[in-house]
């Protein structure tokens, strides 16, 4: 599942990057505070989503709390902008940092299994 979400959140970070770009050009050209604010924000969830998914192969957690952080930012971005796409990206961020919790919860419980048939095993 580790696998899952490093993929899938990378995918997303260029689509998301660029979708960002093209929302700040675009406010940029119109003078629209609001998608340059949206273009920003974009940016920066953008950025999560590739710390989610660069963390997702090692560390897990770290990549649920970025993309949780991704979630909240979209999701306050796309209500509270004309960049309503955020809302979506925020979504599916929640979904990925679900599912990187529970893969960190399976490795956790692995590892402690591990530990105890190992100590068994030397007893």
């Amino acid at each position: 599942m580790k696998i899952a979400v490093g993929i899938i959140s990378l995918i997303l970070m260029v689509i998301v990057g660029l979708q960002t770009l093209i929302v700040g050009v675009g406010g940029s050209i119109t003078h629209s505070q609001g998608l340059q604010q949206g273009g920003a924000v974009g940016l920066l969830v953008a950025v999560l989503f590739l710390l989610g998914g660069a963390f997702a192969f090692g560390v897990p957690l770290v990549s649920a709390i970025c993309l949780v952080l991704a979630c909240i930012f979209g999701i306050m971005d796309g209500t509270t902008t004309p960049y309503h796409d955020q809302t979506v990206w925020g979504v599916i961020a929640l979904i990925l940092a679900v599912l990187a919790f529970f893969a960190w919860r399976s490795d956790r419980k692995k590892k402690r299994m591990a530990s105890a048939s190992s100590s068994s095993t030397a007893s």
